[in-house]
């Protein structure tokens, strides 16, 4: 069984193979936010997702709306990181941002009910007033 997953992981990871529709056309360039690669990548037990949102999100005065997804290989949601240096804290869930920069949400490796999640590769996804990121692949390692 061990074999079998590792043997997938690497089969998945050398092909690109990602779930339809996650990695899709990216809808966030030249809309003022960005997605940066997850560290360390593969992790465990933690790892950092950052992102960025710009100026341009904020120029009417009303605050942005922030969502990051983590998917598995099956396109199904595994979980929302938790928001780092946010007032309100806890997962970026519709997490509300009121000034531009650059912001940090962390992963434990834990499932929306809180059991560690299994090895493999994960997808995440950053919406921003409901527009989508391109989705970024991470490697959970046990």
């Amino acid at each position: 069984m061990r074999r079998t997953l590792g043997v997938v992981v690497v089969l998945l990871s050398l092909l690109s193979l990602s779930p339809d529709g996650l990695l899709a056309q990216n809808t966030s360039k030249g809309r003022g936010f960005q997605l940066k690669g997850n560290y360390p990548n593969p992790f465990n037990p933690t790892t950092t997702i950052p992102f960025s949102l710009g100026a341009e999100l904020f120029e009417s005065g009303r605050p942005v709306v922030v969502s990051i997804r983590i998917y598995n290989v099956l396109q199904q949601p595994v979980a929302f990181p938790t928001a780092e240096n946010h007032p309100q804290g806890g997962p970026v869930d519709n997490l509300v941002y009121t000034t531009p920069g650059d912001y940090t949400a962390y992963w434990d490796g834990t499932d929306r009910t809180g059991n560690k999640v299994a090895s493999g590769i994960y997808y995440y996804i950053l919406v921003v007033n409901g527009v989508k990121s391109t989705a970024r692949k991470m490697v959970v390692l046990k």
